[in-house]
């Protein structure tokens, strides 16, 4: 699912908000036995928490003072396993993100990035598709 974009948001300059995406990445798993309500709640979560925590650093600054041009993509890690090394991955990279864990399950459901240009971290997260 990807945010709307103004139609020149394709020919911005790079670094500009219309340039940046913030990946959300949810538990596939989770999203086939839980509520869309809950799946979709563990999304907002992370992204909240991503931004909040990072909100000083001038891309997401710049990204959410975009407004309706925010893009926001969601994908799909198969498993705990998977968002746990992908996780893992990112911090090795020092790739600013938050892990959402819900409570009281203390269950890892949902990682988000802060705000990026797309170029800066989609090699990290090619492997995973889309949340269907």
């Amino acid at each position: 699912m990807r945010g709307h974009a103004s139609p020149s948001s394709s020919m911005a300059a790079p670094g500009t908000a219309a340039a940046l995406v913030q990946y959300v990445v949810l538990r596939g798993d989770l999203a086939r036995s839980w509520s869309l309500g809950a799946v979709v709640a563990q999304g907002c979560h992370a992204a909240l928490a991503a931004a909040h925590a990072h909100w000083q650093h001038p891309d997401t600054r710049a990204y959410l003072s975009a407004g309706g041009a925010m893009r926001t993509v969601v994908l799909e890690a198969p498993d705990e396993a998977a968002l746990t090394a992908l996780a893992q991955t990112l911090q090795q990279h020092s790739i600013d993100h938050e892990v959402w864990t819900e409570q009281p399950e203390n269950v890892p459901s949902c990682l988000a990035l802060r705000p990026y240009p797309k170029d800066q971290v989609h090699p990290h997260l090619k492997k995973f598709k889309l949340l269907k």
